[in-house]
């Protein structure tokens, strides 16, 4: 049998995107491209040899009812949310968090925003 890692967290980060989707009128983080920025976040990730156990896993969620924030996602274990706007918010995300172990403050997510 293969010798495990001795890890704290089987990830260092995991990643969740909300890509929830509502009917209209209600906000919802899949109205502001969501999808493709869950895309564009993985594909980075693996571009930079950033994946698997003890490093960076990008997932899909459905609502993570912060809705008045979205688009939203999640970085565990620090319970880190933040907002982005564009690819290139995402792209900082990348590059600063997972790959330099700092938090985007200019994108975190106001802890009092909900739905």
């Amino acid at each position: 049998m293969a010798e495990q890692k001795n890890l704290e967290t089987y990830f260092k980060y995991h990643v969740f995107f909300c890509l929830n989707e509502r009917a209209s009128p209600q906000a919802c983080c899949a109205q502001h491209q969501a999808q493709a920025a869950f895309e564009h976040c993985k594909k980075s990730v693996k571009n930079l040899g950033l994946t698997g156990v003890g490093a960076v896993r990008v997932n899909k969620a459905g609502c993570l009812d912060r809705c008045a924030g979205g688009p939203v996602l999640v970085v565990y274990p620090e319970a880190i949310w933040y907002t982005y706007v564009d690819l290139s918010d995402i792209d900082e995300i990348v590059e600063s968090h997972f790959k330099n172990d700092q938090v985007v403050t200019r994108l975190k997510l106001q802890d009092d925003v909900g739905r």
